[in-house]
C-alpha cells in the first residue's frame, strides 16, 4: 500500500511546501508594494528549488515502487 512507504510522505510534504510557497508568492505578488519588489524574485526562486526537490522525491518513490519495494 502507498501509505505503508515513508517516502510517500516526505514527497507529500515536499508538495505542500511547494504549494505553500506558491501561494505565498501569489499573495504577496497580488498585494504589490515594497516588500514584493524586494523579495518577489527570491520567493520564485525557493519555489523552483522546492519544487525541484519534490519532482525528484516523486520521482523516487515511482522508481522504488517500479523496483518492488513496500
Amino acid at each position: 500500500m502507498l501509505t505503508d512507504d515513508p517516502l510517500f510522505y516526505i514527497a507529500v510534504a515536499a508538495t505542500v511546501v511547494v504549494a505553500a510557497i506558491l501561494i505565498f508568492g501569489v499573495v504577496t505578488f497580488a498585494r504589490g508594494g515594497e516588500f514584493n519588489r524586494r523579495n518577489g524574485n527570491r520567493i520564485m526562486r525557493w519555489r523552483i528549488g522546492a519544487q525541484f526537490v519534490a519532482v525528484l522525491l516523486i520521482i523516487l518513490f515511482a522508481w522504488s515502487r517500479m523496483q518492488g519495494g513496500n
